[in-house]
């Protein structure tokens, strides 16, 4: 009996000593991964580059999959005043102090005209004086024109000019805001945050709010984030613009033994490999291996080079070691693209120590069965 127990227990700790690497793992080794192709010798049909402090330069020049591509508008400052628009209403109050003129009735000395709309050519049809241009400029400096061609007919007379409706100065606000709507320009210096401003702000639950404008046949793009942090990014707004507020729709995954599995939205313009790492929720403590965190990338084959300014290979594997400072500090300036897998690893070290709990297991049965 003892014999046959003997030969049982020796048995199974052959086939656990054979099988220990084919026990269940939720990930996959990190030299698996990086085999890179059949046993038979194929060629690779990846580059495998680690991310390492001498390295770092040479691939932040790489191409940046995923990565829309929009420039942006700097700030510029405009005149302070309201500047007068094709479709705008203008109200003018004309003053003589001329018993019989030709601007007034009768015992009167100051005439008014409500609702005078620049034209499309930017002019307005002023009585005895015809169409007068005033389009692009201030309500100053439009009063003055206007009262100058009045002095010609009335020597006394005065204009008063004001904007009643910004008809031909509006901006519109498209969406991502609590009141979407077209805005007119308070003035020349009107900005993309004064007018997000005015429609109520973004709502918080915004995830890293992008900003698309729309000028003519043009779009431009860049964040809200950014222009909090730069004033020189609040783009100087025109009339017709539109601007739309919208949530960052990037993503990575992460994988194998990290603290979730998921898709995980960009939570600011820019994050980088430790940071995903963080996000992801670390490396699971029982059987990860952060000696063998692999970011998993796919470039157009456009981007490919043989000179190293890009990558040499459609797919890279990056390779990061978080054991080290020097591959935490790689980690820390590595940025994460859009599409990208952060992968982490099995450790071997953990399906080891299950395998000899296994057959540490196995040789207490068999000094039982010896013991009968």
């Amino acid at each position: 009996m003892t014999t046959i127990t003997s030969r049982i227990g020796m048995g199974a700790l052959l086939c656990l000593a054979l099988a220990g690497c084919n026990l269940p793992r939720g990930a996959a080794f990190e030299s698996e991964i990086l085999r890179g192709g059949s046993e038979d010798g194929a060629v690779q049909d990846f580059a495998v580059e680690p991310v390492t402090r001498e390295a770092l330069p040479r691939i932040a020049a790489w191409p940046h999959p995923g990565v829309e591509q929009l420039g942006w508008i700097g700030h510029q400052d405009g005149p302070p005043n309201r500047i007068i628009a094709a479709g705008d209403v203008l109200a003018l109050t004309l003053w003589t102090a001329e018993e019989n003129s030709l601007l007034t009735q009768p015992g009167q000395r100051a005439t008014t005209m409500q609702a005078v709309t620049v034209s499309s050519t930017g002019e307005v049809f002023m009585p005895y004086l015809g169409n007068i241009q005033v389009s692009g400029m201030s309500p100053d400096r439009a009063r003055e024109t206007i009262e100058t061609r009045f002095v010609e007919v009335a020597p006394s007379a005065q204009v008063q000019l004001e904007i009643v409706e910004s008809r031909g100065s509006l901006v519109s606000l498209v969406g991502g805001v609590t009141r979407p709507g077209a805005y007119p320009m308070r003035d020349q210096s009107y900005t993309v945050l004064s007018l997000i401003a005015e429609g109520g702000g973004v709502p918080p639950g915004l995830n890293n709010p992008q900003i698309r404008l729309i000028r003519g046949d043009a779009i431009y793009g860049t964040s809200v984030e950014r222009l909090f942090e730069d004033p020189a990014y609040d783009t100087t707004l025109r009339g017709g613009d539109k601007v739309i507020v919208e949530p960052d729709d990037r993503y990575f995954l992460s994988l194998g033994a990290a603290g979730s599995e998921s898709i995980h939205p960009f939570p600011r313009d820019e994050i980088s490999a430790l940071e995903a790492v963080s996000i992801m929720g670390g490396v699971a403590d029982a059987r990860g291996n952060p000696k063998g965190i692999l970011v998993l990338r796919d470039y157009a084959a456009s981007e490919v080079r043989t000179d190293g300014s890009g990558p040499s290979h459609e797919r890279v594997v990056f390779t990061l070691d978080l054991t080290s400072a020097d591959g935490l500090f790689s980690a820390g300036e590595f940025r994460i693209q859009p599409g990208d897998l952060v992968y982490a690893t099995e450790s071997p070290v953990t399906t080891a120590q299950t395998v000899f709990s296994i057959l540490s297991g196995s040789l207490n049965v068999v000094r039982q069965g010896r013991a009968l």
